[in-house]
């Protein structure tokens, strides 16, 4: 077992240890497990991104994800009225390719938009700063890193944007059982940790199905049925609206509809681990060396998102997004372009990945305003 597991594991276990019920919750447990500021796994050295690290995002295809994004900010500051300072806030960049394909594209084709640009990346890993520093540091004129509790209320004027960064918000894993719903817990036993299920942690786990519009647990759901909820994307976009005094929340991720999320076929939830580039369903494997990670449910940020007072400009899938931004210019002017085969071959294929709908083209888009122009139709949602 790895350094980083044996500690972490260490650490983890004390926690469950001194708690007096012996037992956390799994929301608990994950954020430990990913956010631990020595020893998670995005706050150790483990995170690679790319085709030879544990996982891959739209951004590791090359420049045009970053490009095309470029093509709806410019869309939204226009819409705007043209602002002479506008917020670019990137929340959670990774190892900063997506930060980077963008201001590089940004300063040759707009340059007048890249001056009035004030580019923030907000990110909780001092490990990922260091190397988003490092990878950005042409920029470093351009670009500040600030934690939320650096940003002022109502400060915020421009777009807040995410890609990925929601699926890997710690989440409360329930259950039904006896046809009520319950809570799993993580306690500790002689071979590990175990899980087991007692009564839930909060009354804001049913208050979400609420939310979300969803009868669950009922007659449809099977004994046993277990899923997740992600709370902390609801505070997340609390604190988001909070900062934003006037502007776009862009969030793209994958994720469902809540009908879809809690569907009762889909009775094991949606959990994922991802190590090395393989994917399985165990969350006490590799523990502080592999990612943790669950779908989105945008249902429950469109109607959380309602109830701080934001509109819902747009929901679409990734593929017709970035259609509307102009992949399929992008495409077509490959044609006339004087890459040789095997580069030719490459950069259809990369973009083609962009907007498979088996993989990243299926990938949940929302877009919400807040003190925005209303009745404006943004261009990634333009589909005539």
């Amino acid at each position: 077992m790895a350094i980083n597991s044996v500690e972490i594991t260490r650490i983890i276990t004390d926690y469950i240890h001194s708690n007096s019920a012996k037992r956390i919750t799994f929301a608990e447990y994950m954020d430990l497990a990913l956010y631990h500021s020595e020893y998670g796994y995005y706050s150790s050295d483990k995170v690679e991104i790319g085709s030879q690290g544990d996982f891959f995002t739209s951004s590791s295809l090359g420049t045009d994800y970053g490009e095309l994004l470029v093509e709806q900010f410019i869309g939204i500051w226009q819409i705007m009225g043209k602002p002479n300072h506008f917020d670019l806030v990137e929340m959670g960049a990774g190892l900063g390719f997506l930060a980077q394909d963008i201001l590089s594209f940004l300063q040759v084709k707009y340059p007048d938009f890249f001056q009035v640009i004030n580019y923030i990346i907000i990110e909780k890993s001092p490990t990922l700063i260091n190397k988003q520093q490092e990878l950005l540091v042409n920029f470093v004129n351009k670009i500040c890193w600030q934690g939320w509790d650096k940003i002022k209320s109502k400060s915020l004027v421009g777009c807040c944007f995410s890609n990925e960064l929601i699926d890997a918000f710690p989440v409360h894993k329930v259950t039904i059982k006896n046809g009520e719903l319950k809570e799993v817990y993580v306690t500790v036993s002689e071979s590990g940790f175990r899980e087991i299920v007692d009564d839930i942690s909060t009354d804001k786990l049913t208050e979400y199905f609420n939310l979300v519009k969803v009868n669950f647990p009922n007659e449809t759901y099977s004994e046993g049925y277990q899923t997740e909820v992600n709370l902390a994307a609801l505070d997340w976009l609390n604190l988001v609206n909070d900062k934003l005094k006037m502007g776009y929340i862009l969030t793209i991720d994958y994720g469902y509809s809540a009908i879809k999320y809690y569907h009762p076929q889909r009775y094991q939830g949606t959990l994922k681990c991802y190590y090395q580039h393989r994917h399985h369903d165990n969350p006490y494997l590799n523990i502080g060396c592999q990612d943790i990670t669950s779908h989105v449910d945008f249902t429950a940020l469109q109607n959380y998102g309602n109830l701080l007072g934001l509109t819902n400009i747009g929901y679409t899938q990734q593929a017709m997004f970035l259609m509307a931004l102009g992949l399929g210019d992008r495409l077509d002017q490959l044609r006339n372009n004087t890459y040789n085969f095997q580069e030719l071959l490459a950069r259809r294929d990369a973009l083609h990945q962009l907007i498979d709908p088996t993989g990243l083209g299926g990938f949940g888009v929302l877009i919400q305003g807040k003190n925005a122009p209303e009745n404006v139709i943004l261009k990634g949602f333009n589909f005539s």
